[in-house]
């Protein structure tokens, strides 16, 4: 099976791991996080790149079959949950939502998926 590593000027590979794998039939995207208010970093910045990434990868929302969010904290799951179902488009797919330690300071969202190609 052939696999595509996705990258972009403005989505670069990092040294341990690239915004978007595809394989037949697929598209892999890495977490997309943000720092800031929930409701803003939700809608424009991690659902916002994941989108890009998706359409970089010749993928699209409506091609998304898993959604994973990590919430830095789940008190924040209420306004997360807002801004994504305004966000996303129906019907929505299988999503799972749980609490996770910060990969980086300030981090207060992480969002993954897998599409579609």
């Amino acid at each position: 099976m052939s696999r595509q590593l996705i990258s972009s000027e403005k989505f670069p590979p990092k040294a341990h791991n690239h915004p978007a794998c595809k394989v037949p039939g697929l598209v892999f995207c890495a977490g997309q996080t943000a720092t800031g208010e929930i409701k803003q970093a939700t809608k424009r910045t991690a659902l916002q790149n994941m989108k890009e990434v998706l359409e970089l990868s010749g993928s699209s929302l409506e091609k998304i079959v898993k959604i994973n969010i990590f919430l830095g904290n789940m008190k924040d799951f209420a306004a997360m949950n807002e801004a994504y179902i305004d966000f996303l488009p129906q019907p929505m797919p299988p999503r799972s939502c749980l609490q996770a330690l910060a990969p980086g300071d300030g981090t207060v969202i992480e969002i993954e998926c897998i599409a579609q190609a």
